[in-house]
């Protein structure tokens, strides 16, 4: 009777915290959902609609005459405008949802995002990527790539590192991805707590099984890694 009494307590404990993964894993899915389906409303609309208005523009300016410099000067600054707005939509979409980790798979995503990364900081950004295209689940190449998105962002804004690099590895079992720089080494565990990105990135790898860690490396510098296990793509 009393192990009886001792189980039953324990399934009234565990109930409510498998309740709130699976409602976290919900939110997530929800999340990324949204997220994706706002970029390609972005894409498809807003993009469409600033290329459109580009073509008019050059319409309108070969229509102006020859020797009207402040009408063309106008023009010219209009065509700059609308460049800048297009980029900026441009990135404000890969933001929400990096559409090559869906269309060109997770080694282009992640490799021109540490290209980008280090054209951007001026930083030696490397990545080491498997010699086959991997097939994931879409769940897991979007963890893969937040984590290599925080890890780059934690790199900028305050590791103060001049080299960084992005390492995935992937054996029968488990995928792992690495993000190592030569900076000051990670945060106070305190401080680390208050991340809020490193925490929801934590909850994501284990809704999938795995685990996130943030550690100092031995030779200086922070490690961020997650690690999944492997399950069959067609699985989920």
């Amino acid at each position: 009777m009393p192990d009886e009494i001792n189980h039953q307590a324990q399934s009234a404990e565990t109930a409510p915290a498998t309740d709130l993964s699976d409602l976290l894993g919900h939110v997530v899915n929800s999340w990324d959902n949204e997220k994706r389906g706002l970029a390609r409303q972005m894409h498809d609309s807003l993009g469409s609609s600033l290329t459109a208005l580009t073509m008019h523009l050059g319409l309108l300016t070969a229509k102006l005459p020859a020797d009207s410099k402040p009408l063309h000067d106008r023009a010219a600054q209009m065509k700059n405008l609308l460049h800048t707005i297009i980029e900026n939509n441009r990135q404000m979409q890969h933001k929400l949802w990096n559409d090559k980790l869906e269309f060109l798979g997770i080694k282009v995503a992640i490799s021109e995002l540490v290209a980008q990364f280090g054209q951007q900081y001026q930083i030696t950004a490397r990545s080491s990527l498997p010699d086959d295209e991997p097939t994931y689940p879409r769940e897991v190449g979007v963890v893969l790539l937040r984590v290599a998105e925080q890890g780059l962002s934690n790199v900028a804004a305050h590791s103060g590192a001049t080299e960084v690099d992005v390492i995935i590895d992937d054996n029968e079992d488990e995928i792992m991805l690495t993000v190592r720089d030569n900076g000051r080494g990670p945060a106070p565990e305190a401080q680390q707590s208050r991340q809020f990105g490193l925490r929801l990135l934590r909850e994501r790898a284990r809704l999938l099984g795995g685990a996130l860690t943030l550690a100092a490396h031995p030779d200086g510098g922070t490690v961020l890694s997650v690690v999944l296990p492997k399950v069959p793509a067609a699985a989920t």
